[in-house]
């Protein structure tokens, strides 16, 4: 059991018989009465996100989870297929589980969180920051760089970002895998 003052991010918590993993957290101390925790929580098994709020000292059923890298071979029927790089065996993670799995290309390495009671897989992360290749874009128009302007950009995994006019078809480009937001160039 944990306090509900120790939900970070990533804390998975037993709830309602199911398991669901901190995605945002604030400690709120409102002018009058006790502090508060409101969290944001997603449903591992079907990506449901809920928001809830918790006294300051209340219980919670804590799930101990393990992280390991894995990496992504390929996708097929079952789901995306990934393999434990100690162990080199093989398992199947639906690609709702995966978390920014739209920007996930073959041979890229993942953490899966498995919970240590009873060895399930949870869900799978990709890194905060991976780089891709643009597919297809528009080119820029010239003299329209006065604001912020973007444009569409299709990746090579078939995603589609936001990015700057100066960026064009063929360049390699850096992507945050939690937002989709376009972060940098990036020389090769």
């Amino acid at each position: 059991m944990i306090n509900s003052q120790e939900i970070k991010i990533g804390t998975c918590i037993r709830m309602d018989g199911k398991v669901w993993v901190c995605i945002d957290f604030q400690h709120r101390k409102p002018g009058k009465g006790n502090t508060v925790m409101n969290t944001k929580l997603k449903n591992v098994a079907d990506g449901r996100v809920l928001e809830r709020t918790f006294q300051i000292g209340f219980k919670l059923e804590d799930v101990r989870v393990e992280r390991r890298p894995y990496q992504y071979l390929y996708e097929d029927a079952t789901g995306c297929i990934f393999m434990n790089q100690e162990t080199f065996e093989q398992v199947p993670i639906a690609k709702e589980n995966v978390t920014g799995g739209q920007y996930m290309k073959e041979g890229d390495v993942v953490e899966v969180v498995t919970d240590t009671t009873d060895g399930t897989i949870l869900l799978a992360e990709m890194p905060a920051k991976t780089t891709l290749k643009i597919t297809h874009s528009e080119p820029g128009v010239k003299g329209n760089t006065a604001t912020n302007a973007t444009k569409p950009a299709t990746l090579e995994t078939g995603a589609e970002v936001r990015v700057p006019l100066f960026v064009n078809e063929g360049e390699t480009i850096q992507v945050d895998t939690r937002d989709g937001s376009y972060l940098g160039r990036v020389s090769e």
